[in-house]
Order: C-alpha cells, then structure tokens, then sequence
C-alpha cells in the first residue's frame, strides 16, 4: 500500500469552505478511482492561516496513475484551487506503507 501526501493553505476565513470544496472534488475522485483505499483531510489553525494536509492510501502506483495522470509526483488541482489557496506544494509526496495498527477491539 502506498501513502499519497498533499499539503495546501488558505486563508483561516475560507478554510471551512475549502474543506468542503476538497470533499466535493478530489475526494470525490478518490472514491471513485479503482485503487484507492481511503483518504483522510488533516487541517491545522494557526495565525489565520489554515494548512490542509490530504493523507490517501492506494493499492499500487498504477492505481495513483489512474486518478493523477502519469506524473505522480504533481500535484491534482481543481478549478477553484487558485481561488482559494494562498500556498501549495507543488508535488506530492509517496511512502510506502511498512506497518499499520487497528485499534484492539473488545
């Protein structure tokens, strides 16, 4: 399994809009590519800037392929990304997945 690491900042005042805004585009398509195992949007305030973290997990490469083009390692954007972001990284970055732990159960 390979983790798929995205990081952006908007503005505090828009990051409500924009959480919804990543649910409604790139979330989206992550549910819908063949591959993906989930996905997670990490926020964090801080001096009215907000950063945006997504955290998804995939099956293979092949599969980040599918939703990102060929480059994986550029970043997806979205019409309205402009609109909102005041900062983004422009490549993502990718870790292969080594262990994992699911809470005990009773």
């Amino acid at each position: 399994m390979i983790a798929r690491i995205w990081s952006g900042v908007v503005r505090t005042e828009d990051a409500e809009e924009y959480a919804v805004y990543i649910r409604d585009t790139g979330f989206m398509e992550y549910a819908e590519t063949p591959g993906n195992r989930g996905a997670h949007i990490l926020r964090r305030d801080e001096d009215g800037r907000t950063e945006f973290i997504t955290l998804s997990f995939w099956d293979s490469r092949e599969a980040i392929q599918r939703f990102a083009g060929e480059d994986i390692e550029k970043s997806v954007l979205y019409p309205e990304d402009e609109r909102y972001l005041i900062e983004r990284d422009p490549t993502v970055k990718h870790y292969e997945v080594v262990q994992s732990v699911e809470p005990a159960r009773p």
